[in-house]
């Protein structure tokens, strides 16, 4: 739709080897002193002004920006494209691949269905690291890795033909952070004769990592990324930016990995919750690309919405270093420039508030053992460790069993999982990296009543003692830090330097090296440091996802049943962003993140109770002890490998067919067609019924009569209580449903890797452990009580549903303050559509699930203020009517609808409950009972 472009802002420039169509900001009073990333929200509002939904109001809101204020102005945010891994990113191809089939019954051609911005997935969460330390270890894995996932796969490479502007990114790739920096990013999009800043949003919280690029995005939920797909705004509020100058230069000694705990430390601790954080100052120059985009991708990790840099000769290099044409690179540079994007390190521009740090006093660190923001000195290391000990040694697990089967802490973003380390019936492979078969102990230090030494015997000879704070995974993998040549190669550098001084890996230790793309093998191989890492066991186990995810896979079965018979507090060490509790290993109370080269470092010490300082990491060929001073490499040394073993060519080379495939890929079975042939006995993929029945026309909207609730919850109430994550026990309805079709437990895998079947996912919905639903008392879970059944009893939530919907009975959900906070999670929304809840009654909202119900055809409304469902007395047991919804047939929305809850005895509580559909968009989404049916009846208008 083109821009009514009330400031005249339209123009062109010649760039790139054409001309393009601009919306210049300094049409627009007051861009000029907007940070970058405003800046970037700016020329978005202009070019999709349309009077509607974006009007010169939010314009010139959003041009006199008051950096102290509050967020209050909402505004609608277009962005260019979407980026997706393989778990969330398959719900949203089989919604498209559904919505194909309803065109062809509405009388439409499928074939037009397509996503209206560009979308690339790549499959990057579902390698497992079963088999490690060993030269066949990424090719078993990857074996492993499709025989789970043949159904899933074949599904995406039917969407990869069938859809325009969509893309697949196949198994064995790389991580889809490094993959979108290194090739997918644009930086300038063009598109339709326009040139515009490249925005994107992802199906995964570390979609900020582009943000190192001077490319705008953020992690988001499965529901805000179709919209986006489908050509539809994100809501937003504007925020707060918080400008975060840099001054000085790394230490030796110090990483990219220090630095950026360093940063997480102070910005949690500042508090940048909903905020954008911006890098500004003369330092930012001096910042190479990979600490920037190391920078930007641990933003969930302190909170922020986005953690930008701005556009400058920096990026023009790296742009140039990965292998963008001369005239993509030509056209960034001229528009960054004549749009004020580009980078002045003199400049002062208005933030909200103001941090600084000066690199120079960035010391060695580590992260643990339970957040990514509890930064430890490692120097202080030993001493944090055993102070921390006392609350895990000994005592009974402190994991909540919900984390511990894998549900994603609260801090997860954008739907992001954390899944189950390994399916049990896979085989698991022992470190094969020929460490001596020596008794050696783990024990070193560890005293007193918090020492528990545990002999194992492996089934190959090997024989050793563990104790609380051995390591027992120690894991370079991760988006973070892969994508970082600098803490790669000084990774590679120590393993080398270990190994010509004679020193191994504990063997106890589970080793593992999985890089985020092919080009950290290339300059690995050119470097020559291959075989030393292989030596202290660091073969490549995958590109992907893998310890930092929850996916290390399990340990050696001896390591397992001593860990747990002894209850022991061991430790996983891993170069990624997430270390929360019973995310890495079910078997690993406790984690830590670290630089590559500490990695390896605490690999040879295998105990967290160590002193780099002061103790050894073992002795040399002459006998003389080796510490870790000894073996880390100099700033020079390590720059020195980047600039003989780094080329543009191996960019080129590795990007140039990304979306082709292996040949296990290439020879997938693959069905054809533009409709998808849905196979009936799959458990992994299965058309949704979101179509079943739809007209061409929206029917009137109805008011709500004789609803029963089926949840009554309180405060704080977040999408991660509502939405299915983790493993699926048996004795559910989701456990249930795949044991009646066929499905042993050992192969249930997780609700993650079952995304794109409504079956499983509904059955799952209000169904986590730790979800008080006050509608009983003392019982947590998923329950309520049925009334369809006289006195109502206990039931499943799920089958409680299904006999609602037998009888016709809509159903509410009721609930307290801070509804749907946390990660912006899909099925938060759809499972509670499918559950057959038309209303959700609450105190307040988080801003994206409250969007997210509207786009389910889920009517949000609140309490009056000051009231709640206690303060008016409802317990749960009353039948709902509101009255009032149907003012929305008049294409206007009603401020507030009438409420009548009435009592088993007869008698009646009533209340004005205020309707939270704040945009024109949400009220025609919920006109049409959805966002996907918006778009189908317009697409079939079209």
């Amino acid at each position: 739709m083109a821009s009514t472009d009330s400031f005249g802002a339209r123009g062109t420039i010649q760039a790139g080897g054409g001309e393009h169509e601009i919306f210049r900001l300094s049409a627009v009073e007051g861009a000029e002193r907007l940070p970058f990333s405003l800046k970037v929200l700016l020329e978005n509002l202009l070019r999709t002004e349309d009077g509607t939904n974006v009007t010169a109001e939010h314009v010139r809101a959003l041009a006199n920006w008051d950096p102290a204020a509050e967020p209050d102005t909402e505004i609608q945010f277009t962005p260019a494209r979407v980026v997706m891994q393989d778990f969330t990113g398959v719900p949203c191809v089989v919604d498209l691949a559904t919505m194909r089939e309803a065109v062809t019954e509405l009388g439409g051609d499928p074939a037009k269905v397509n996503p209206l911005a560009p979308a690339e997935l790549v499959i990057d969460h579902s390698v497992i690291i079963d088999v490690f330390g060993r030269p066949d270890a990424f090719e078993r894995n990857v074996d492993f890795e499709y025989q789970r996932n043949k159904e899933r796969y074949q599904f995406l490479r039917w969407g990869q033909g069938a859809f325009d502007e969509f893309k697949v990114v196949p198994p064995g790739t790389g991580i889809v952070h490094q993959v979108n920096i290194e090739h997918l990013a644009r930086v300038v999009m063009t598109r339709n004769g326009q040139a515009y800043p490249d925005t994107l949003v992802g199906t995964d919280s570390h979609t900020t990592m582009v943000n190192g690029l001077g490319v705008l995005g953020w992690g988001v939920g499965g529901i805000e990324a179709e919209a986006a797909m489908l050509g539809q705004p994100v809501s937003m509020l504007i925020p707060r930016v918080v400008g975060f100058k840099l001054t000085g230069e790394i230490p030796a000694g110090a990483t990219a990995t220090d630095v950026v705990l360093t940063i997480t430390e102070m910005l949690r601790r500042h508090g940048v919750v909903g905020k954008f954080v911006e890098f500004y100052g003369e330092g930012v120059g001096a910042v190479p690309l990979a600490n920037r985009a190391t920078i930007g991708n641990m933003s969930p990790e302190f909170g922020s919405t986005a953690a930008i840099f701005p556009i400058d000769d920096e990026t023009v290099r790296y742009l140039k270093l990965t292998g963008r044409s001369a005239e993509q690179i030509e056209l960034v540079e001229t528009y960054a420039k004549e749009q004020g994007l580009w980078h002045d390190p003199s400049r002062e521009y208005a933030y909200s508030e103001t941090l600084e740090l000066d690199l120079s006093t960035v010391v060695p660190s580590i992260a643990g053992p339970k957040r990514p923001q509890d930064r430890i000195a490692l120097s202080e290391s030993k001493e944090a460790f055993r102070e921390a000990l006392v609350d895990y040694a000994g005592a009974p697990d402190q994991r909540d069993p919900d984390d511990a089967a894998g549900t994603p802490s609260a801090v997860d973003e954008a739907g992001e999982e954390s899944f189950p380390a390994s399916d049990p019936s896979s085989p698991s492979s022992g470190n094969g990296d020929g460490a001596p078969h020596t008794a050696v102990s783990a024990a070193s230090g560890a005293t007193g009543r918090t020492s528990k030494p545990t002999r194992v015997a492996l089934a190959d000879g090997a024989s050793f003692e563990i104790d609380h704070g051995a390591v027992v995974i120690a894991s370079i993998t991760s988006c973070t830090n892969t994508s970082n040549p600098s803490v790669m190669l000084g990774a590679a550098l120590l393993a080398k330097n270990a190994v010509d001084k004679g020193l191994a890996v504990k063997p106890w230790v589970k080793t593992s090296m999985a890089p985020g793309s092919k080009v950290v093998t290339d300059y690995y191989e050119k470097a020559g440091l291959w075989p030393y890492l292989e030596k202290l066991g660091y073969h490549l186990v995958g590109y992907g996802c893998t310890t930092c995810i929850g996916n290390s896979g399990p340990l050696a079965e001896e390591i397992s049943a001593a860990v747990n018979e002894a209850d022991l507090a061991v430790v996983s060490v891993l170069s990624g962003n997430r270390n929360f509790e019973g995310r890495i290993n079910p078997d690993v109370k406790m984690n830590y993140l670290a630089s590559p080269p500490l990695v390896i470092a605490y690999a040879l010490a295998g105990t967290m109770d160590f002193d780099f300082e002061n103790q050894p990491l073992g002795q040399d060929t002459s006998g003389n002890d080796v510490f870790l001073r000894d073996l880390w490499p100099s700033a020079k040394d390590v720059q020195s490998t980047i600039d003989t073993a780094i080329s543009q060519e191996m960019f080129t080379k590795d990007y140039a067919d990304v979306f082709a495939g292996d040949e296990r890929w290439r020879s997938l079975p693959t069905p054809e067609g533009n409709t998808f042939d849905w196979d009936p006995e799959s458990t992994y993929v299965r058309k949704p019924p979101y179509f079943e029945g739809m007209a061409p026309e929206p029917s009137p909207v109805k008011d709500i009569a004789g609803a029963r609730v089926l949840a009554l919850l309180g405060d704080s109430v977040t999408t991660d209580h509502i939405s299915p994550a983790g493993s699926i026990k048996e004795d559910t309805p989701a456990g249930q449903y795949l044991r009646e079709h066929g499905v042993e437990k050992k192969d249930f895998n997780s609700y993650g890797s079952r995304r794109g079947n409504h079956e499983v996912m509904i059955r799952g919905t209000f169904a986590n452990i730790r979800l008080r639903n006050q509608l009983l008392d003392g019982v947590s879970g998923g329950y309520t009580r049925d009334f369809t059944q006289e006195g109502g009893p206990q039931a499943f939530i799920y089958d409680a549903a299904e006999n609602y919907a037998a009888q016709g009975t809509p159903l509410v959900v009721l609930g307290g303050k801070e509804y749907g906070s946390g990660s912006s999670r899909d099925w938060a929304a759809k499972g509670t559509a499918l559950l057959g809840v038309t209303a959700v009654i609450v105190e307040s909202y988080e801003r994206i699930h409250r969007s997210n119900l509207i786009g389910m055809g889920v009517l949000p409304l609140q309490f009056p203020q000051g009231e709640s469902a206690a303060s008016l007395g409802l317990d749960g047991t009353e039948t709902f009517d509101v009255s009032g919804v149907t003012a929305l047939n008049d294409g206007s929305t009603p401020r507030t609808v009438h409420v009548t809850a009435t009592k088993e005895n007869g008698e009646k509580v009533e209340f004005d409950a205020t309707v939270r559909i704040d945009t024109p968009g949400e009220a025609d989404y919920y006109r049409n009972g959805g966002i996907m049916q918006y778009v189908l009846r317009g697409m079939l208008r079209n």
